[in-house]
């Protein structure tokens, strides 16, 4: 497209892939790439494209020809999966985010030109997130949402991550999220994503009734949905603190709904009460004095339900 056509300056954009689009879509990775190549070469202002103007940059700053300045699509390379963000997370064997934000861009730095073929280039990938302005994602189905599956913060909230790293430390990257669920489609941030899915499905109780009915995989399923909810929390640092403060009011902090969840699956309610605690201890949320004591005793309570010494006090 001309750019007196166009209408606007071209804009820069880095792309990044899940396995599955690797494995599946060849053809559509080498598209991409061309048309990155193809606008990074055109004769034109790097004023009206971006896409040039950095790759004029990033072919000095890395002493590269104009075809590997210009890749912008990135991933995993053959036969690998994922960015082991969510791994990370979810087994809480990480001291800051910077470590969260490593682990992306080494397993995601690989870049696909037009040969179609991953080639590592993890410096040119933080070169590019370091002009990135936003992030973004679409959302494809009403079945799953940002907090129902690890692969969203670990690919959405791993890039952002890693943008704010290769900024310096010091950017707050603004998160989208397209919800092309129904109609038109609408666009939101992450933080009005994860409210809305917390208040409508977390703290609704047709939702968690319906998934307690399902006996110890419900309980499991809502405590996949807190972690996930930190896993936000830890890469892109966009959830509400009252989003915690409410989860732990309605499933540890009631003592017949813990019952209920510790009869269910023990191990999934220990699990959920030490995430809430953990997601405390990493400053993403602040409880008071006083309700920080109450979580940390329902969550002595709960391992001991798990370990069979939990002793009821006797009235």
């Amino acid at each position: 497209i001309p750019l007196a056509e166009l209408g606007r300056p071209r804009i820069d954009v880095v792309v990044t892939l899940s396995g599955i689009f690797r494995d599946l879509l060849p053809l559509q990775i080498k598209m991409l790439a061309q048309a990155a190549l193809l606008a990074a070469q055109a004769d034109e202002s790097p004023d009206d494209n971006f896409i040039r103007k950095h790759a004029l940059a990033y072919q000095q700053e890395h002493q590269c020809d104009i075809q590997t300045a210009a890749l912008r699509v990135f991933g995993n390379t053959d036969g690998t999966y994922g960015a082991n963000v969510n791994h990370l997370v979810d087994n809480g064997c990480w001291d800051n985010e910077d470590e969260l934000a490593n682990a992306y861009t080494s397993r995601k730095g690989f870049a696909f030109g037009v040969s179609g073929q991953p080639v590592s280039h993890p410096g040119l990938l933080k070169s590019a997130l370091a002009d990135v302005q936003l992030t973004y994602q679409n959302l494809e189905s009403v079945e799953l949402g940002v907090t129902t599956v690890d692969n969203y913060f670990d690919t959405l909230g791993g890039i952002t991550r890693a943008v704010r790293q290769a900024k310096g430390g010091s950017d707050n990257t603004p998160v989208y999220i397209g919800d092309q669920t129904r109609g038109d489609g609408t666009v939101r941030s992450l933080s009005e994503q994860v409210a809305l899915e917390t208040r409508t499905r977390m703290l609704n109780p047709k939702w968690y009734e319906g998934m307690l009915e399902h006996g110890y995989e419900g309980v499991r399923q809502i405590e996949v949905h807190i972690t996930n909810t930190m896993g936000w929390s830890a890469t892109t640092g966009q959830v509400q603190p009252w989003v915690y403060k409410q989860l732990s009011e309605t499933f540890v902090l009631n003592p017949e709904m813990r019952e209920r969840l510790a009869k269910l699956n023990p191990t999934a309610s220990a699990r959920l009460a030490n995430r809430l605690i953990e997601a405390s201890a990493r400053s993403y949320w602040t409880p008071d004095a006083d309700m920080l004591r109450q979580l940390q005793q329902a969550s002595d309570e709960l391992e001991d339900r798990l370990e069979g010494v939990y002793e009821p006090a006797s009235n």
